[in-house]
């Protein structure tokens, strides 16, 4: 497992302690808990649920489905909160304050105009990024992409997510803790790739203003 401080390793035994304790419930509870404020990420509570299906009563198609439930719950309590949130508030706070960070309002159109195109894949493959799987969320509920798709896409993207670790770790059986530290590993090239990506639409918009001038 990866290496925590006193704190994070109090918090990662309190967790699995919890999950033996509760099963189905408890797995379903913290994928919740990990998607709105994530104390204890899924790399480490999916791989466990799965180890628990070696030496318990518990399934693998139970503890995916839980899982699953959990992780939808979380989204569908963040897309709400973007909801409240709304447009029209960011486009007021962009008007007020957005050249303070170089934002202007028809940046956050065409943002949301890339949303209403891409949205289904995004809310999807986001399901399976560290990070990203949990703010994806809150977008879709700022331009209020149709809730029954976006509990479909996070459905799905989620389950994939979910039986994959819930997989390997009852496949590694003691040895559940290396899916954590693979999954180090994936977030750290994801977040190579989302620093590059970032970089080079900043420099392609930092181009395209100097010979439009």
């Amino acid at each position: 497992m990866q290496e925590l401080g006193g704190v994070g390793r109090m918090g990662v035994d309190w967790a699995l302690t919890f999950m033996e304790q509760w099963g189905y419930l408890g797995v379903a509870s913290l994928v919740l808990l990990e998607n709105l404020f994530p104390p204890i990420p899924s790399e480490v509570i999916l791989p466990f649920a799965g180890f628990m299906t070696t030496r318990s009563a518990v399934t693998i198609p139970g503890m995916v489905a839980a899982a699953t439930f959990g992780s939808l719950l979380g989204a569908l309590a963040l897309y709400l909160v973007g909801a409240w949130f709304g447009r029209e508030r960011i486009l007021w706070i962009v008007t007020r304050h957005g050249r303070y960070l170089s934002v202007k309002p028809e940046h956050v159109i065409q943002a949301e105009g890339w949303f209403e195109r891409h949205g289904p894949a995004a809310v999807f493959l986001c399901r399976m990024v560290p990070i990203m799987r949990s703010l994806i969320s809150i977008p879709a509920g700022l331009i209020r992409m149709g809730l029954a798709g976006f509990a479909l896409y996070t459905t799905f993207g989620a389950l994939i997510w979910n039986t994959a670790l819930v997989s390997a770790g009852a496949l590694l059986g003691v040895s559940w803790p290396l899916v954590s530290k693979w999954m180090g590993y994936y977030q750290d090239v994801v977040l190579l790739v989302i620093v590059v990506a970032a970089a080079l639409i900043l420099g392609r918009l930092a181009l395209k203003r100097r010979f439009t001038k």
